[in-house]
């Protein structure tokens, strides 16, 4: 990827040497990060070189009578976005048109935020979000906008969510020769890269095969691992606390037509107290957890990662799978699940080109 913006726009920050410069030095400060764990050489997965996020979130800036993109600087100041090859191929064709159009008083006054959520064929939803109650003449001319440039466009503001079209995406993502679908809500968590996502599900898939036992997920999300985890599980048994994520990861699975999983909603604390028998849950009560052989675990906690009690609760199955989005707590983690584990595998995705951020995936066995 070559952007006139590289050092400027302070979006990208490791882009020296072009790409492969940059993956070879996130995939040594990993390989020496890890080394007390693990001394084999980490797996890399590559990304696409350009075009390869399905969301991104872009500032908007006022200058006199014109309004621009902007992200913050390596300065922390606004700085003036004219271009960005990271966002796939419709939300860079759309970027300069949709600006066109909100140039006008109405849509452009107090408006501080667009963000682009897209599909892999091209479905778009565009949230503005303003500082200013949105009215009926604001959602006549947003209709105008997403009628002729065929995107949904949702409008925010304190308290108020205007939807135009719809609110979500369907994304069709295709894992070892299958495909998988999914509903993508705006203003959810989605993994941005569809390409490396697609390849991290296949990674954690390779020794899960004709499994005849049960799998636990914890952070389960709308359900990006788990509904590819059906196929190769008797059962799966999926916990996520937030509400929202559940509703849309049930409604996952009905689009790929997999039977199998159950979704409870509820953190981690509270599933051990359920799978104990401390306490009872009403939304555990139509599951019987002693039908259950739970033997692997897997999980993809946020980048604050798993706290003690989560990881000491996780040691008790004979496998872990792990996706981690920040490095550091994941060491953190596994100074503690490798005293009754160790580590067989890890990877490194490289989900977030140009920058410092990486995924890791890590697989553990009882010793």
């Amino acid at each position: 990827m070559d952007c006139k913006h590289f050092g400027l726009c302070g979006s990208c920050n490791n882009y020296e040497g072009g790409y492969e410069a940059q993956l070879q030095r996130k995939l040594q400060q990993n390989q020496k990060r890890f080394a007390e764990f693990y001394t084999k050489k980490i797996i890399p997965f590559e990304s696409p070189l350009e075009h390869y996020r399905a969301r991104a979130e872009f500032r908007i800036w006022h200058e006199d009578e014109k309004s621009f993109y902007a992200m913050t600087s390596s300065q922390k100041e606004p700085f003036r976005v004219e271009e960005c090859p990271q966002v796939n191929s419709y939300i860079d064709k759309l970027m300069p048109l949709l600006l066109k159009k909100l140039q006008t008083d109405i849509l452009r006054n107090k408006l501080f935020g667009c963000d682009f959520l897209s599909s892999s064929n091209g479905d778009i939803v565009v949230s503005l979000l303003y500082h200013k109650k949105l009215d009926g003449t604001w959602e006549e001319l947003a209709k105008n906008v997403a009628d002729e440039l065929d995107i949904s466009i949702i409008g925010r503001s304190r308290k108020q969510k205007i939807v135009i079209g719809k609110d979500y995406v369907l994304e069709s993502l295709h894992v070892n020769s299958k495909k998988f679908v999914y509903k993508h809500i705006e203003n959810s968590f989605t993994q941005p890269n569809p390409a490396v996502n697609a390849k991290m599900i296949a990674w954690t898939l390779e020794n899960l095969e004709d499994s005849k036992s049960d799998l636990l997920e914890l952070y389960c999300g709308a359900g990006n691992f788990t509904i590819p985890f059906a196929n190769y599980f008797r059962k799966v048994l999926a916990t996520e606390i937030s509400k929202s994520s559940i509703a849309a990861a049930k409604e996952n699975m009905l689009y790929n037509n997999i039977e199998n999983i159950e979704f409870v909603r509820m953190g981690v604390e509270e599933f051990t107290q359920a799978l104990d028998g401390v306490r009872i849950f009403n939304r555990m009560k139509h599951i019987n957890i002693k039908e259950y052989n739970l033997q692997t675990v897997f999980v993809d906690p946020p980048r604050a990662g798993m706290d003690e009690k989560s990881c000491n609760f996780t040691t008790r199955f004979d496998k872990i799978i792990y996706i981690s989005c920040n490095p550091v707590t994941l060491h953190r983690d596994l100074e503690i699940l490798t005293k009754t584990h160790r580590v067989t595998d890890m990877a490194l995705f490289d989900q977030f080109p140009y920058t410092n951020h990486v995924e890791m995936g890590v697989k553990l066995q009882r010793r």
